[in-house]
Order: structure tokens, then C-alpha cells, then sequence
């Protein structure tokens, strides 16, 4: 008998588990393949929502909170394994925004430096950009992590921990019930129990729930993207044009995404998404065709009807809590999202008000 059990071992799972084995409690992690390589694998890393000043004061909330804590993580992190999660602070270019003035104004209101860069400052900041643009807004505080390593540092450090057990490729059938109280979970490796069971299984976290009749809106949303072998230097930061972006890592590498695609559990590639993909990342940085696509993949994201995620106690259920519906800021949320659920499992005074978050009964 464990004191939490964990379904899921993405970032949110993986956060959760380490924040609970950090105040002394048992934690069993169960995944259905290996811990961080879903959605937290295939994502870009850029630990801010992609135009934040579009998104609720839920999300907002949430995303203030954590985007100050991934230098300290990744630090953490790369002390306690020796893997290095790649935090970069290179701030980032917005190019061609419709609602100018509604961004400086969120930016004002939250007092983020925000602001708008003539086209001199612009090239100079990122010399490789298409010609034509008439300046940029200018985020110079936004940092991205390189989500695989992120994954695995979080992974390698929970298997260090006696506390933690993981259980990889396994699958887990049902939510074991007694009455009205949630006591664990069937898997194919046997029967697992603990006093708390927390469901953060992305996309698949609705068929779970679904089973002892609770409706959870998540569904998967497709994204698709690329990475292209370039040479360091290339692409100095984070570059966002018309919803797509470029992210570049420490070794010169690119990202490019991403798409977003109504078409349930599917993950194979496209050379539809993939055309799409390079055309819109030439049209930021057009050197990028000299450089060659060194990968193409997809993944599932957890969606939800607001993109607001559901955090806390499941109504009906004793001992069964959910943290699901990320969406596109799943990487972006984790850091409080991750906090807001374990402030209220150990009952610690929650970080931001839970209410907006809440499953409804």
C-alpha cells in the first residue's frame, strides 16, 4: 500500500511524484510506456503560452507561477542527475501581431516587459529573420527547455528516490472501487493500491474516468512537428509568426511547429503537415532551406473544451484526484499545476485559488 499512486508519467506525472516523495510520502508511478515520452516528449518547450495576453485569467494565473521556476528545476535537476535539461533565456520575437495594443496592455496590467521594437532592433536581434518585417514585439524574460531532457532528468531522478516505485509499460485496466472510495489500480502487471490515486494521463485520462461514470472533457488534438539540422547560431531565440514558431536548441538545432489536428488517437506523420511545417518556417528564417530535416514527428495533446485544466479531488470519489486537460501549456503549467495538486493532497495552503479548476459535481 502505497500513500499516492500516480497514472501518467508525463511531466505533470513526474512533477507530481517528485513534489510528493520531497515531503516524505510513498508514490507508485504508473505509465503505459516509458515515462516521458508522450505529449512531454513531443512538445517545443516554451515555458509561456504562445500569446498569453489571448488566454484566461485561469490559465494566467497558473502560467505566472510557473514560469519563474524552470531555471531553479533545471538546475536541481541537472546537479542531482547529470543531465542537463537545457534552460535557455533568450527571450522572444513576435512577428506580425494583429492585437498589438491588446498585448501591451495585458503586459502593462501583468507588468511583464513587453514591448514593441523597431526594425533595426529586430535584425539585430535575430539577423536570420525574413526581410520585411516592420519590427517585432519583444518578450526578453520568455525561456524555453528541451522537454525530452527535461523528461528524462525528471525520470532518472525519481528512480533514485526509495520512495518512489515506477511501474513502466503498464497498462492500467480499472480504477479499483470499493463503494465509493478509489483504493488503486488494475494494471497488467498486477493489482496496485494506495491510499490516493491521482489520474494525469493526458489525453487517455478520460477513458479512465470514464469507467466509474465521470465525464471528463479531454480529448487527443494532433500536433505535428519538425527539427532541422542547423548550424549553432542560425537561430538565436524563440521566433513566433502566425501561430507557428521556431525554437532553437543549444546545439543549433530548429523546431518547427506546430499543427493542430482533430483526429483522435492518430500519431503518424504527414507529408501534408510536414510541407506545411517547412514552408512556414522558411517564411521566419528562409536559411533554414539550406539546412536538412533531421526528424518529423507527432503527438497527442490533451485537450480541453477552454484549455483550462481540471486540478483537484474527483466529487463522488474519496481517495481519487485528477490533473488533466493541459492542452497546449501542459509543459508551460506543469511547475503550479503540479503545486496546486499537492498543496491540497497534503493540505497546504493551495498557491492560487483551485476553484477555477475544479471538476464540477
Amino acid at each position: 500500500m502505497q500513500d499516492f499512486l500516480i497514472v501518467g508519467g508525463g511531466v505533470i506525472g513526474m512533477m507530481t511524484a517528485l513534489q510528493l516523495a520531497d515531503a516524505g510520502h510513498s508514490v507508485a508511478l504508473v505509465e503505459r510506456g516509458e515515462c516521458g515520452r508522450e505529449a512531454s516528449w513531443a512538445g517545443g518547450g516554451i515555458v509561456s503560452p504562445l500569446y498569453p495576453w489571448r488566454y484566461s485569467r485561469a490559465i494566467s494565473a497558473l502560467s505566472s507561477w510557473s514560469e519563474g521556476r524552470y531555471p531553479e528545476l533545471a538546475g536541481r535537476l541537472l546537479e542531482e542527475t547529470g543531465i542537463d535539461p537545457e534552460y535557455r533565456q533568450k527571450g522572444l520575437l513576435y512577428l506580425r501581431v494583429d492585437d498589438v495594443e491588446a498585448a501591451l496592455s495585458w503586459a502593462r496590467e501583468v507588468a511583464k516587459p513587453l514591448t514593441r521594437i523597431d526594425t533595426d532592433a529586430l535584425y539585430a536581434k535575430e539577423p536570420s529573420a525574413a526581410p520585411g518585417f516592420d519590427g517585432a514585439l519583444w518578450m526578453p524574460t520568455l525561456g524555453s527547455i528541451r522537454n525530452p531532457r527535461l523528461g528524462k532528468a525528471l525520470r532518472e531522478r525519481l528512480l533514485q528516490m526509495p520512495r518512489v516505485s515506477l511501474h513502466e509499460r503498464c497498462e492500467v485496466s480499472a480504477l479499483i472501487r470499493d463503494k465509493d472510495a478509489i483504493r488503486g489500480v488494475a494494471t497488467s502487471q498486477g493489482t496496485i493500491r494506495a491510499g490516493q490515486t491521482v489520474v494525469c494521463a493526458g489525453a487517455w485520462s478520460r477513458a479512465l474516468l470514464a469507467d466509474i461514470g465521470i465525464e471528463l472533457a479531454v480529448r487527443p488534438v494532433k500536433g505535428q512537428m519538425i527539427l532541422f539540422k542547423a548550424p549553432p547560431g542560425l537561430v538565436g531565440r524563440v521566433v513566433l509568426k502566425d501561430g507557428r514558431y521556431l525554437i532553437p536548441r543549444g546545439d543549433g538545432r530548429v523546431l518547427a511547429g506546430s499543427t493542430l489536428e482533430e483526429v483522435g488517437f492518430d500519431k503518424q506523420t504527414t507529408s501534408e503537415a510536414l510541407e506545411s511545417l517547412h514552408a512556414s518556417a522558411l517564411s521566419i528564417v528562409p536559411a533554414l532551406a539550406d539546412c536538412p530535416v533531421e526528424h518529423h514527428w507527432a503527438g497527442l495533446r490533451p485537450g480541453s473544451p477552454d484549455g483550462v485544466p481540471r486540478i483537484g479531488a474527483v466529487p463522488g470519489f474519496e481517495g481519487l484526484h485528477v490533473n488533466a486537460g493541459h492542452y497546449r501549456n501542459g509543459l508551460v503549467l506543469a511547475p503550479a499545476a503540479t503545486r496546486l495538486l499537492v498543496d491540497q493532497l497534503i493540505g497546504c495552503e493551495p498557491i492560487v485559488d483551485p476553484s477555477p479548476y475544479r471538476l464540477s459535481d
